[in-house]
């Protein structure tokens, strides 16, 4: 059952009521925002699949990033999200690509950031990110909040247009 019906159902008949396709790549959330949009009925219509980029070695199996791009940009930024986001879209030409990049907890990055931080983005006919701070070191809370937050941008984006 999706943790989040409601928002997954109001997206998932906008994308099929307008012909569109969306697709995730997805790190600290570990392919929640996925699966509440593939429990929407008829997701086949509109899912054309998605990826967890929890390391290294999966964002290179599966997102074709332009390095020197990547290179440039600070990690868990907006800026980097957006990449993360032009890539899986390209990957896949789907309409629409969600990224998510984060540290759920209970420990931070890599980079130094603490837990309970998230980078989303969406990319697709319109372009927007947001930065998530809970503060907190739940690691599964985090994981639903940032899920929930990825999904409220989505939805929001697709109302706008």
């Amino acid at each position: 059952m999706s943790v989040f019906l409601d928002a997954a159902n109001r997206i998932g008949e906008i994308l099929k009521s307008r012909d569109q396709t969306v697709t995730v790549a997805e790190s600290s959330t570990g392919g929640l925002i996925a699966a509440n949009l593939l429990s929407v009925p008829g997701a086949s219509k509109y899912f054309v699949g998605s990826s967890v980029v929890y390391t290294l070695a999966s964002r290179r199996a599966f997102l074709d990033l332009d390095k020197e791009q990547v290179r440039q940009l600070q990690p868990m930024t907006e800026e980097m999200v957006l990449e993360f986001s032009k890539a899986a879209r390209r990957k896949l030409e789907a309409t629409w690509a969600i990224a998510e990049l984060g540290a759920s907890g209970p420990t931070g990055t890599l980079y130094g950031h603490a837990p309970g931080i998230s980078v989303i983005g969406v990319v697709g006919p319109s372009v927007r990110s947001v930065k998530v701070e809970t503060r907190s070191d739940d690691r599964q809370q985090n994981m639903l909040v940032f899920t929930q937050s990825a999904l409220e941008l989505f939805h929001q984006m697709l109302e706008e247009q």
